[in-house]
């Protein structure tokens, strides 16, 4: 920095003072969310949501006695209105099978392809009910991130065509056993079930594959 001039040098001082200020304040609000209830959270709990959901939930499942042994895959299909005004119904993309083929041989894989999607849907199944009925604020809060997130994937893949917008969406949850090693002696149902959601609108704003 002793190179820079001087309206440089405070330039670079106040970034950096903000990037400090951020980053105490998100590794306290973090702190806050993992923390035991207090004097605090009672009063600004609220507060503390709004900045932790829906990015930067913490959970513990790394930790949990009994992981995970299912399957999840989150697919979508949508209805669209082309540049012709033509009206059409995709079939169904395997969005959780995109994420796996992207990890797949990857030795560096990103965090979104490895948990974007899996998070978004663990975060509205936490918030729905069986009948995807919405249990408080945050229930409103996981279906338009879910939303946006399917929206956007489904814009990258181009099924409304040129010119052509996304006008609703609808999500299925595909669920499996996972298949236990041949030495175990486990044995592991082969069923597959079904979550099927409700067709959601897609705002103008999100049409276009994001939010505007």
């Amino acid at each position: 920095m002793a190179g820079l001039s001087l309206p440089y040098q405070v330039g670079a001082v106040l970034a950096l003072a903000a990037v400090v200020v951020v980053a105490c304040v998100h590794v306290g609000m973090v702190f806050l969310h993992v923390a035991p209830s207090n004097t605090v959270t009672k009063q600004h709990g609220k507060a503390v949501d709004q900045w932790i959901y829906p990015e930067f939930e913490q959970n513990w499942k790394l930790f949990a006695p009994n992981p995970l042994q299912q399957n999840v895959a989150v697919q979508a299909r949508a209805e669209t209105l082309g540049a012709d005004g033509t009206s059409r119904t995709t079939g169904w993309y395997d969005l959780s099978a995109q994420d796996g083929r992207a990890i797949d041989g990857n030795l560096l894989p990103s965090h979104t392809q490895q948990n974007e999607l899996r998070r978004a849907f663990d975060f509205y199944a936490a918030s729905h009910d069986r009948q995807n009925r919405a249990i408080g604020l945050r229930g409103t809060l996981s279906e338009q991130y879910v939303r946006r997130i399917v929206v956007m994937r489904l814009d990258r893949d181009r099924v409304a065509g040129p010119g052509g917008t996304v006008e609703r969406i609808q999500l299925r949850v595909r669920t499996s056993a996972v298949a236990p090693p041949a030495w175990s002696g486990e044995k592991a149902s082969n069923s597959v079930s079904y979550r099927t959601l409700p067709w959601w609108t897609v705002p103008a704003g999100e049409a276009g594959g994001g939010v505007k």
